[in-house]
């Protein structure tokens, strides 16, 4: 973790005292991080300290990867508690409403509080949620809920909250759109958000918008209010593109002077090929993307129902109308409407609906011009005579499937005149309505019935938008309703045929917008199948709708795995995300299910089985809770490990070539792809693992073992103060062969290359994965070649087989993949660690293997059993030479070897050693003196002891 000491960014007295610009300049001079260290406080800075004591955030982070419209955001931020007492912090942040969180983590001090997603306590539900230290609650914003969590830092100390989520990305007006809020309530030193986006089909119409932050008080506005935020930097090929906003404190100053700057938006489409649609899979779930184009509108049926309470007056009533001036103008001439206005009475524009002629709509606006807010709210009263209205219009003029019926219903209340209870409305507009009328209901203000108005949308085949009574309630309105008011298909119908897919998502839709997207997610019951047969049925304007397709799959089923995706402590990290898309539709159609329900069997069926599904894939939904529990100090390294080290994922081939010749300092630039032809020296610690040191000026080469457990993190290389390298690998256990000697084998399943210069950087290397992190995160697969370049590091990766490392030129490591397509029950995909050039390593250097680098060893022979501490003179040793005991000195110490052959390379080559038995002798100290806290451990118990 890195932990930066603060100053006082953006506080309110700061802000007050002089330019906030002027202001921030001061402060990015005074950051001048080194390490932990500040070097410069301005003396107003320095008595705002002594003023207030405001725990100050010094890092905010968010990093999202979008993989077929499946988004996996996490957030990080930390804290420090300047003061001189203990301080409670409360970490918040505005999440998606669609969006389930999957994790929290949060450190305090040395510290770890791991989330885990359990069942909710039947009784206390509220209680216990506090108690669970998160809180999730819609704050009015359109489309948002507020996640937040506290905990007490200690007096100078600090914390650091991580929060993941997902979400599946909802197309509107013919785009997808991924919003992050970035609002750390202060200035910030360092704030990085980082979306990455990976979409086979192709990306097309990518755009990011202003900051969007008008209804929040104290925010600003940039100077020039077109394009994308200032240090934004968009890179993009055909399926990839990576979005960074990294701005300054001035940059932050001249937006929001209180940090609170607003919504990162970013909006894109995708390429459509084939009128079925897109279907993709993964390991035998599929996803079905139906979103087709180039159709003519259906006729549309639609009645304005519009709350004219005294409720209403002033500006709600104002924008209203202006939006309704606008919606009236974009009627196409084969569609018919009607207004009715509500209060205590139900007033009705005409006793039918009308056509669209240029006469109705004048005539309309009149009317809707002389609407004024008086009486009380009779809901039930109005969607009764709008439906009404509608079914009259239906049956009087004969008119068939292909027209949809619609209602769009305005109001900023409750129900307070005629029917008042929400059960009664409810069910009286399900049996008026009887499935033949979809009401789309907005709710305006903070004091509306969002949950009828939700539920009345739900279970009569619409969708609710709730807008804010602001200046910009109008355009609301009006991109409500944009997205309503073109219906291509009615009634439509997606089958599979029977028995090739099981668990399959809603496949029956009222109506297809223009712009939208219809999804489904399943599972193939064979996974061996070649072809998965597509059928769409539908209606629209001209006749009705058959689509038939045979789409390919089996070339879908392996080998689309997307590494590197961040999953939290305790999760499955081969779960792929088509599997995670299905699981979180699956629960949202469940909870729909619930909400609509009025049977109590039927919703506590829906509810367990909504509940296991959340449980099992770790989603915090209304029947799962956030359970919050510090870790033991056993796994407490290995928590923070996962909590530092996790990072969206960055997605497969495409990925890394989607950078290719693109200067982005101090980002990594993409070359040529690797020759796998390497030169590979016999210094190593391989397989389980097998210690090999070579001595080329001596002409020995050495062999011993190390029986570790599983679990230890053995520090191979250590020169951290002086090259600035330190080489760390952990070990992971399985079970002896049979008839072994041994209990269980171990084997390396992380190498973790930590360097120190020129630049701080970091490579965590799995037999799946590499993380290289230099300040910007980077998520390579395993299984493409590629080489990556910067700061005097050079990464190549050889698909499959190795990874090379070279520090400065002058230092290079060699890590060998090991996969295994059927292992045995004993074999682990692991690694090997060889060292090719050490040139650059200091005669300082420690380690497993580091220790003996600059070293020369010497054989003496002495009669068998004289044992191996008699003085004998010094003399060459020949392999022929086995009748006498033979004895290894390097440094000061003496250990019995014996000739042996062994196989490294992956087998591919054998050698010659001398093997030292008894490894404890050869090395310096214990065992335990080789053993680092964490991964990222640099601190080395030699020196001082090596000497003794």
């Amino acid at each position: 973790m890195l932990l930066l000491l603060g100053l006082c960014l953006g506080l309110p007295l700061c802000v007050g005292q002089q330019d906030p610009l002027a202001l921030a300049e001061e402060l990015e001079e005074a950051l001048r991080w080194d390490d932990q260290v500040v070097y410069r406080v301005p003396r107003q800075v320095r008595l705002q300290q002594r003023l207030k004591t405001k725990p100050l955030m010094t890092h905010f982070s968010v990093k999202s990867t979008i993989i077929s419209r499946y988004a996996f955001t996490m957030v990080s931020c930390s804290l420090l508690n300047r003061a001189s007492e203990d301080k409670e912090v409360e970490f918040q942040m505005q999440i998606p409403a669609a969006a389930f969180i999957t994790n929290l983590t949060m450190v305090v001090g040395d510290k770890v509080y791991q989330g885990e997603v359990a069942e909710k306590e039947k009784i206390h539900g509220d209680r216990a949620k506090k108690q669970d230290n998160k809180t999730l609650a819609d704050n009015g914003e359109k489309g948002t809920e507020t996640f937040s969590a506290s905990v007490i830092i200690p007096s100078k100390d600090k914390a650091a909250f991580f929060l993941h989520y997902e979400e599946l990305l909802q197309r509107r007006l013919g785009k997808y759109e991924h919003v992050i809020s970035v609002r750390p309530q202060q200035l910030t030193g360092r704030l990085h958000v980082e979306v990455n986006i990976l979409e086979k089909s192709g990306i097309v119409s990518l755009e990011v918008p202003p900051l969007q932050n008008s209804r929040q008080k104290g925010s600003g506005k940039v100077e020039d209010d077109v394009g994308p935020p200032p240090s934004t930097d968009i890179n993009q090929n055909e399926t990839f593109a990576k979005i960074i906003f990294n701005p300054s404190i001035i940059q932050q100053a001249k937006i929001a002077q209180n940090g609170i700057l607003g919504d990162f938006i970013i909006r894109y489409d995708v390429n459509r090929e084939q009128r079925v649609g897109d279907i993709q899979v993964l390991n035998d779930y599929f996803v079905h993307y139906f979103a087709p184009r180039d159709l003519p509108p259906l006729p549309k049926n639609v009645v304005f129902v519009l709350d004219s309470s005294a409720s209403m007056v002033g500006t709600k009533l104002r924008q209203t109308k202006d939006a309704l001036f606008t919606i009236l103008h974009d009627l196409r001439p084969q569609d018919h409407f009607n207004i009715v206005g509500f209060s205590n009475r139900i007033k009705v524009w005409q006793d039918r609906l009308v056509s669209v002629t240029p006469n109705n709509i004048r005539d309309s606006k009149v009317y809707i011009h002389h609407m004024t807010p008086t009486g009380g709210t009779d809901i039930n009263g109005a969607l009764q005579k709008g439906i009404e209205l509608l079914n009259g219009h239906v049956a009087d003029n004969d008119i068939d499937s292909r027209s949809v019926s619609l209602i769009v219903f305005l109001t900023d209340g409750k129900a307070t005149v005629g029917e008042t209870q929400s059960s009664k409305i409810l069910s009286d507009t399900k049996a008026a309505a009887q499935g033949r009328v979809c009401i789309f209901t907005i709710g305006i203000g903070n004091d509306v019935d969002f949950k009828l108005l939700e539920k009345l949308s739900l279970e009569n085949c619409g969708m609710t938008r709730r807008v804010q009574e602001d200046d910009n309630a109008k355009e609301q309105l009006i991109g409500f309703y944009d997205e309503i008011r073109t219906p291509l298909l009615s009634d439509i119908r997606i089958d599979y045929p029977p028995g090739s897919v099981e668990h399959v998502t809603k496949t029956l839709f009222p109506n297809y917008f223009n712009g939208s997207e219809i999804v489904i997610a399943g599972k193939l019951v064979d996974s061996q199948l070649d072809n998965l047969h597509v059928e769409v049925t539908a209606s629209n304007s001209k006749k009705f709708v058959v689509l038939k397709t045979d789409v390919p799959v089996a070339s879908h089923s392996t080998g689309n795995d997307v590494t590197g995706v961040s999953t939290p402590e305790g999760q499955d990290a081969d779960r792929n995300y088509i599997e995670r898309l299905w699981s979180y539709l699956s629960i949202k159609e469940l909870l729909t299910s619930w909400l609509k329900s009025d049977d109590e069997q039927e919703k506590a069926r829906l509810m367990e089985r909504a509940r296991a599904l959340a449980v099992n894939y770790h989603f915090l939904t209304p029947f799962t809770s956030l359970k919050v529990k510090e870790l033991a100090l056993e796994a407490t390294q290995a928590a923070t490990k996962e909590v530092y080290g996790s990072s969206a994922a960055v997605g497969p081939e495409t990925v890394v070539q989607s950078l290719q010749g693109k200067k982005m300092p101090p980002e990594p630039d993409f070359k040529k792809q690797y020759n796998p032809r390497i030169k590979i020296s016999k210094t190593s610690a391989d397989g389980d693992p097998h210690f090999v040191v070579d001595f080329p000026l001596s002409k020995l080469t050495v062999c011993f073992n190390i029986d570790g457990n599983p679990g230890d993190i053995l520090r191979l290389v250590s020169d951290y103060m002086d090259s600035g390298v330190t080489v760390n690998g952990e070990l992971i256990g399985a079970p002896a062969p049979p008839n072994g000697h041994k209990k269980y084998r171990t084997y390396f399943r992380t190498i973790t290359i930590l360097i120190n210069k020129p630049e701080r950087s970091y490579l965590e290397i799995t037999p799946n994965r590499i993380v290289l992190d230099g300040g910007d995160r980077l998520v390579l697969p395993c299984n493409q070649s590629v080489v990556v370049g910067s700061w005097g590091l050079e990464l190549s990766i050889s698909a499959n087989a190795n990874i090379t490392v070279t520090i400065q030129g002058t230092i290079t490591f060699v890590i060998l993949i090991h996969l295994y397509k059927n292992p045995a029950p004993y074999q682990r995909n692991h690694l090997g660690f060889y060292i090719s050039n050490s040139k650059g390593l200091s005669a300082n250097c420690h380690g497993l293997l580091g220790q003996f680098l600059n070293q020369e060893p010497k054989l003496t022979k002495e009669p068998v059993g004289s044992g191996s501490n008699q003085n004998h003179t010094e003399s060459s040793v020949s392999q022929a030479d086995l009748s006498s005991e033979t004895i290894l000195k390097v440094k000061e110490h003496r250990v019995p070897v014996v000739w042996k052959q062994r196989k490294i390379y992956s087998g591919q080559e054998q050698i010659d050693c001398w093997f030292a038995k008894n490894s404890a002798k050869l090395i310096d100290g214990e065992y335990k003196d080789y053993l680092a806290s964490h991964p990222f451990d640099t601190e080395t118990t030699f020196g001082v002891r090596a000497s003794q």
